[in-house]
């Protein structure tokens, strides 16, 4: 696991995915690959990697980049390529422009980059001219298709972005339809069970109150309201008369007795007082301050928040982490409020 910076100072930190792989250089030469693959962190995407090495070494390329198939609507905030071969598995690389202006093909970067050893070499000893060049897709991977094989390989499965509060919140409520794009069970993934003491959880407890409706209740939850079509952390506790609907509570959130929530997306720890009310209303309007974050009536929570009883905050609100019951000046928040 190393850091990602290179010194204590924020300006350490690194700039962009080239500048990343180009710090830890000696780290990578320690253990001598002959690939090095680079993998982005807010993609969600169920892929055998071997199948990726095995088309890089069948057509004897340099670099191959995955790419998934994207409605022209919204490609403009991906890595775009035009790709040779016309078969299912890929192809040469004819063209790549990172988030152009314009549209040029239905190819969307995952920002997943094979690199075999020598050409990785080449663009760090040849091509990175620190701190100017940070990115591959913007730096690097234009100037490098006349130098070196370059090859697109095309991902069919199901796959979501999460670089957005909204694209979160989507991919999240998709697991909870009867027929769900991610058969997440059938992945077989089991990571960070030690996170937040996952693994020493209990089972969840249903009070005989309780009701559940097409939701996810991980294990250590306790349901004594009511919780529609929503996921719940491990150790959320919902009391009885509270109603969840359409929202994501992380770990050990407690839901106090009266309460009701709607498409509300808090993070750990937060406390919602006896008769609050949150997330409801009509929809109208954005976030005042993050307009382009926060407009489709999703409300955020930060951690640790304690909200006082019989506050009514409504949509598109945004409340900071780590505020006390005594730090709220009104019992009321408008739509598109951001309290900090």
């Amino acid at each position: 696991m190393l850091p990602p910076m290179k010194g204590t100072r924020s300006s350490d930190w690194y700039k962009g995915t080239a500048d990343a792989v180009y710090q830890n250089m000696e780290f990578i030469s320690n253990y001598n690959p002959d690939y090095i693959l680079v993998l982005s962190g807010d993609h969600v995407y169920h892929m055998d990697y071997k199948k990726l090495i095995k088309f890089h070494e069948s057509v004897n390329a340099d670099l191959t980049l995955a790419f998934v198939k994207v409605p022209k609507k919204g490609a403009e905030r991906f890595g775009q390529a035009i790709i040779e071969d016309d078969s299912r598995e890929g192809g040469r690389l004819l063209r790549y422009a990172e988030k152009p202006s314009r549209f040029i093909s239905p190819w969307a970067s995952m920002t997943i980059y094979l690199f075999s050893r020598q050409a990785l070499n080449f663009v760090m000893d040849e091509m990175m001219k620190p701190p100017e060049t940070k990115h591959f897709g913007n730096d690097i991977f234009p100037v490098l298709l006349d130098k070196k094989r370059v090859y697109g390989y095309k991902f069919h499965g199901p796959w979501a972005y999460t670089r957005t509060i909204d694209e979160y919140w989507q991919a999240n409520m998709d697991l909870l339809k009867d027929n769900p794009t991610f058969e997440i069970e059938n992945w077989n993934v089991r990571t960070n069970l030690e996170n937040k003491h996952i693994l020493d959880r209990t089972p969840s407890l249903f009070g005989p109150n309780s009701r559940v409706q097409q939701s996810l209740i991980h294990h250590g939850c306790r349901i004594d309201g009511t919780v529609k079509h929503s996921i719940l952390f491990p150790g959320v506790h919902i009391e009885e008369g509270a109603v969840v609907e359409n929202s994501i509570l992380m770990f050990n959130t407690i839901v106090k007795k009266g309460a009701q929530l709607t498409q509300v997306l808090s993070d750990i720890k937060v406390f919602f007082g006896e008769n609050s009310r949150v997330g409801v209303g009509e929809l109208a309007g954005t976030n005042i301050e993050y307009p382009n974050l926060l407009n489709t009536g999703i409300t955020l929570v930060g951690k640790g928040t304690h909200i006082p009883a019989n506050l009514e905050a409504g949509k598109n609100c945004i409340i900071y982490p780590n505020k006390r019951e005594t730090d709220f000046p009104k019992t009321k928040m408008e739509n598109g409020r951001t309290f900090k």
